[in-house]
């Protein structure tokens, strides 16, 4: 019987499973870094987690606070620049791509600029960051983030990362490199793929407990579901513990 969890918890083991052994993962601050530690220390030991200030290798001892943080060095491969690291996305040798944002559209577009307008807006975030140029340039793009209404939109407020643009074709139109793009978006609800044909949101598995209404009910535009869709799998007591105990004990994310 596995623990009680939060929906934190839920979305983080959930987005760790997506990711390979022995694969690149370019890893952005917060959630990303929590979902690709318990990857390292679970299914995929020799995953390579790619950081954006340079640290590659890199065996964290607890959750560092951003991408610049010294604990992205600990024990790494290398200890690198962020050209060097972009450099590495732009050569095609990131598979994973690991992002959040504020805001997403059915495209798999992301803003973590602002929101509202941009000269006086309510909020504003500290990206681009990397995170356009890790969008643009990684192999396959994995969006962890919290499902509202307010964070699924139709429009957003500022585009920052590019997902599937406007559509089909358009992300090859534009200059970018063929065969990428968001692959999955991961929230506290479900999981998300791409249509091929669309290219817009589609429904993959809902988590536990969680009704299909409620996915309609946090988003600002329309989901598509299947009639395959699957389930996502409770998080194990040992990933709760190495959550909890060895990854992010003081709860920084988690």
């Amino acid at each position: 019987m596995t623990a009680e969890y939060t929906d934190t918890e839920l979305l983080t083991t959930v987005a760790s499973k997506i990711l390979e052994d022995e694969r690149t993962v370019m890893v952005g601050t917060g959630m990303p870094m929590l979902a690709a530690m318990l990857a390292q220390r679970t299914h995929a030991p020799d995953v390579t987690l790619v950081y954006e200030a340079g640290g590659i290798g890199a065996d964290a001892p607890a959750l560092p606070v951003s991408v610049g943080d010294e604990r992205t060095f600990h024990r790494a491969l290398t200890a690198a620049g962020m050209h060097e690291v972009m450099s590495y996305g732009q050569a095609g040798l990131i598979d994973y791509g690991f992002l959040g944002g504020a805001q997403i559209d059915r495209y798999g577009n992301l803003n973590s600029t602002v929101i509202g307008d941009w000269e006086s807006p309510a909020v504003r975030f500290p990206g681009s960051g990397g995170a356009n140029d890790i969008g643009s340039w990684a192999n396959e793009t994995i969006i962890a983030m919290r499902q509202r209404e307010q964070s699924f939109v139709e429009e957003l407020d500022f585009r920052t990362t590019p997902g599937y643009l406007d559509g089909p074709g358009a992300r090859e139109e534009a200059g970018l490199p063929r065969e990428t793009g968001p692959s999955r978006v991961i929230t506290q609800l479900g999981v998300y793929r791409f249509d091929e044909d669309t290219r817009e949101m589609t429904l993959d598995a809902l988590h536990p407990g969680v009704e299909l209404e409620e996915i309609h009910e946090h988003s600002g535009f329309e989901i598509h579901v299947p009639d395959d869709y699957g389930r996502s799998p409770e998080p194990t007591d040992e990933e709760l513990r190495l959550l909890r105990e060895e990854i992010d004990p003081r709860g920084i994310i988690r």
